[in-house]
């Protein structure tokens, strides 16, 4: 588990056990939320003021429910700071995920978006699942294959196929779009891997308990 060569916090590589479990065949969908939403009246995160006395230092006219949305810098920017790309929304949630005025049309089968650790552990509770752990999210995100950089191997594009939904080009301004999609795609576009799970890569960042 693990890896040496990104992100620190992957660091180091060690060897973790888990027992047997199960895993949804793909992300959870505008469509899937939507149904656990119209039968709980559930409020998500996003949807809600953030409180004073969480923020002592915000601006009072910010503390509205609102979210981060993807905005590409026009220029070169560190990478140091992730304020540079993502933008604070007001407004912004999973059903306007691009802010005031976005809809959901054409996005019932890609993945839901702007839900919070809190809004899934609710949908999970719902529908009788459970968040997986950190490791039995790898363990399934692998696929069966150890030690290499991709779920489906170690070259970014086989052939020169698209195996995800990923950046292609200079992060985060230019994106190449070698995948079709500049934001989510639909749940199943790609490939699934060796344990016949879609999205494990790419399309959006998945919670784990």
């Amino acid at each position: 588990m693990g890896s040496e060569d990104f992100y620190a916090e992957e660091r180091p590589v060690h060897e973790a056990r888990v027992g047997g479990f199960w895993m949804d065949h793909h992300p959870v969908t505008v469509r899937e939320f939507r149904r656990f939403v119209k039968a709980t009246g559930h409020v998500t995160v996003a949807e809600t003021s953030p409180a004073a006395e969480d923020f002592p230092d915000a601006d009072p006219e910010q503390l509205v429910p609102g979210s981060l949305v993807f905005s590409p810098p026009p220029i070169p920017v560190s990478l140091d700071d992730f304020r540079a790309w993502w933008a604070w929304t007001p407004s912004a949630q999973w059903r306007h995920p691009e802010g005031p005025g976005s809809t959901l049309h054409g996005l019932e089968l890609h993945p839901v978006t702007h839900v919070a650790y809190a809004d899934a552990v609710a949908y999970a509770e719902w529908a009788g699942k459970e968040l997986p752990t950190e490791a039995e999210w790898e363990c399934a995100a692998r696929g069966g294959i150890e030690s290499a950089t991709y779920a489906w191997g170690d070259e970014f594009a086989p052939r020169g196929r698209m195996m995800a939904n990923t950046w292609q080009g200079d992060f985060p301004m230019h994106n190449e779009l070698l995948d079709g999609y500049a934001r989510t795609s639909p749940v199943g576009t790609f490939p699934p891997n060796g344990y016949g799970l879609v999205d494990m890569t790419g399309n959006v960042w998945e919670w784990t308990s």
